[in-house]
């Protein structure tokens, strides 16, 4: 079965018909000019060592050189292989805020998706990882246990909004405890042992009602645990905006006095949270950020031993176009645009 290693690269294809085109035109524009000065009957005695196919015939080629190399650098790759290998890596809890004010448009399109796409981020980055979801807004749950199913996970993450959880309000603190939960922190069936290979990273704006999360933090720091957190949103603050049923805006949250509710990114909590949880802060700006703070503690965890697992290893076959590629532009340099007097290709083809 054919494979690609990099198939995002075979879009610049798209660039070959936008050549040809080009191309012709040109053709047709130069083709123009010399009718203005002479009639098309007489171009075999104006020009008579020119030929009409030759021009086409080496920019066939030269295109067919340039498709057959981007087809080599995104480098094919036939049949594959069962290999056995260990599998190590660490074990990983994301804790992500869905409550009212993750709805704030101060980043776009809104604080909740872009807090999907910072999970997507660090799960790219991650390779061997075992990955936990945890939700939570006045209440937490776990969405996905761990998992090395990335795709499951994106699956998961996609369903994810603000009415998955009833109870609004923020509870950091429930959601880190949570997430130990899932780590297997407190089950009397399962054996815990302290580690330097488990990490928790909550991703919110920080406004936190409900609990003490700086110490659930340094509960689970004390347990080997080491816990990040990623801020969304900015300092300033900005409404809340209501949807209706439909998704389209209606308004902004309003409290009991009728007055619009903002909320704002509390950077000094999640900073204090980090810092219990011996982890790292960051801050998700109005851009896309690579988070490489976060992902190079990760990185730095012990890694366990899952066992073995069979892993399908490619063999890349780039050679091949890369060959067509070169004999395309050798045969193209060879040939002349204009017809060659000693070898009389033209009654060659002709016959």
């Amino acid at each position: 079965m054919l494979h690609f290693q990099y198939p995002q690269l075979l879009w610049l294809l798209l660039i070959i018909p936008v050549l040809l085109a080009t191309w012709l035109w040109l053709q047709h524009a130069k083709r123009q000019q010399l009718l203005r000065f002479a009639d098309g009957s007489m171009f075999g005695r104006l020009i008579p060592d020119a030929s009409s196919w030759r021009p086409l015939l080496k920019l066939i080629l030269a295109l067919v050189a340039l498709a057959c190399i981007i087809i080599a650098i995104a480098n094919p790759q036939m049949g594959s292989k069962m290999v056995k290998g260990e599998r190590q890596g660490s074990d990983i809890a994301i804790c992500l805020d869905i409550s009212n004010s993750m709805m704030a448009e101060d980043l776009q399109p809104n604080r909740l998706e872009r807090g999907k796409r910072v999970v997507t981020t660090l799960m790219n980055q991650m390779t061997g990882d075992r990955v936990a979801l945890v939700v939570f807004a006045g209440s937490s749950f776990i969405q996905m246990p761990l998992t090395n199913d990335y795709s499951a996970l994106r699956l998961f993450l996609d369903q994810i909004d603000c009415n998955l959880i009833s109870t609004q309000g923020t509870a950091i603190g429930d959601a880190i405890n949570k997430a130990m939960t899932a780590f297997g922190y407190g089950d009397p069936d399962r054996e815990w042992a302290k580690n330097k290979g488990r990490s928790i990273v909550v991703i919110s704006d920080g406004e936190n009602f409900e609990d003490d999360a700086v110490e659930a933090a340094s509960d689970a720091a004390a347990e080997g645990v080491m816990v990040c957190t990623i801020g969304m949103g900015l300092a300033d603050g900005v409404p809340i905006p209501n949807y209706n049923t439909s998704g389209v805006r209606t308004g902004y949250k309003q409290d009991a006095d009728g007055n619009i509710v903002t909320t704002h990114l509390d950077e000094q909590t999640l900073s204090q949270i980090a810092h219990a949880g011996k982890g790292v802060y960051v801050r998700a700006g109005s851009v896309n950020t690579g988070f490489d703070e976060i992902v190079d503690e990760i990185q730095k965890l012990e890694k366990d031993s899952y066992g073995e697992q069979m892993f399908a290893e490619y063999e890349s076959q780039y050679q091949y176009p890369l060959a067509a590629a070169l004999v395309c532009l050798i045969v193209e340099i060879s040939l002349f645009a204009r017809r060659n007097r000693k070898i009389n290709w033209d009654w060659i083809i002709k016959r």
